[in-house]
């Protein structure tokens, strides 16, 4: 599909998936519904042992740019490298050259209609984003509740790429915390990372960010692993922690979320091997203790577009 200047829009989507069943068909429903639908959409069933292949094979029938990858059970929902290894397996198994646009999906969402559509007009407008998404909300005591991610991030469960930015960046890495990673880097290499609060992009997440299949703590704590194996600054993470707290679950999800980042360290737990990107990152965090998140994100991107020219 190409926009009114003849630009190719084709998108990508590849969806890892495992045992969603009861929430898979809101999901598809709001793509099929999508003012601009993707290419093709690949999704890996991970193992599934509920409904899920029935339900799958009944849309994939339907829709021809529908594509289902089976992978092996492995026993157990995996979070993390286990996601992006399933993420792979579809990613592999298509020519990837011919979109410019990939996404990575989770199968737990409701979007609204004109999600992609709207991602992609704000890309064109500025070809510096490499990546983007919407907003997450999360559904409490029947309210909509905004699961407050920074602006300076593509959230996991709905990643839009510019394929050339997804190469240039390596795409995931194979652990936790692949989903803040991966923007990091991209701000490395001179590319925007960014989300947006607005009606045509805000989406249901039907799953709570942070949550696992064991508990919501075990999640907690394992997305303070994931912080210590991106390198994250402890100070910086500290702040995160008590910023967490005043959410469900109140206090103790902040809590878990420390015991995971510093348990690690206490162990010794081995950290990514970018130490480049470390750097950049920490750089980055102590800048945005003195002076705030989004002006931190500002003076990088405006060195990166000085950078851009001076070449």
């Amino acid at each position: 599909m190409t926009n009114s200047v003849g630009v190719c829009r084709d998108i990508l989507i590849v969806s890892p998936c495992r045992n969603e069943a009861a929430f898979m068909r809101r999901t598809l429903e709001t793509v099929v519904a999508q003012s601009l639908r993707p290419a093709l959409w690949i999704i890996v069933d991970d193992g599934s042992t509920d409904e899920t292949p029935q339900i799958l094979a009944e849309y994939a029938d339907t829709h021809d740019w529908i594509r289902i990858v089976q992978k092996p059970d492995r026993g157990h929902r995996a979070v993390g490298p286990g996601v992006i290894e399933a993420f792979y397996a579809g990613y592999n198994s298509v020519d990837t050259g011919r979109f410019p646009y990939i996404c990575k999906l989770d199968l737990d969402l409701d979007l609204p209609p004109r999600y992609f559509e709207a991602l992609i007009e704000r890309m064109e407008a500025d070809p510096r984003i490499g990546t983007c998404s919407g907003k997450p909300y999360v559904r409490r005591n029947g309210q909509l509740a905004s699961e407050r991610r920074g602006d300076e991030m593509s959230v996991g469960m709905t990643k839009l790429y510019r394929r050339s930015c997804f190469d240039d960046i390596g795409g995931f890495v194979h652990e936790v915390m692949w989903d803040a990673i991966d923007c990091h880097k991209a701000r490395q290499k001179g590319w925007r990372a960014v989300s947006w609060d607005h009606p045509d992009l805000n989406f249901e997440h039907l799953r709570p960010m942070g949550s696992s299949q064991t508990s919501i703590w075990t999640g907690k704590k394992r997305h303070g692993f994931g912080q210590y194996y991106m390198g994250s600054d402890p100070f910086y993470y500290l702040a995160t922690c008590v910023f967490r707290m005043s959410e469900p679950p109140y206090v103790l999800g902040g809590l878990a979320m420390a015991r995971g980042y510093f348990s690690a360290w206490f162990k010794g737990a081995e950290r990514q091997k970018d130490t480049e990107l470390i750097a950049f990152i920490r750089a980055y965090q102590r800048r945005a203790l003195r002076v705030g998140r989004a002006k931190a994100v500002r003076e990088i991107e405006a060195k990166n577009k000085s950078q851009a020219i001076a070449e």
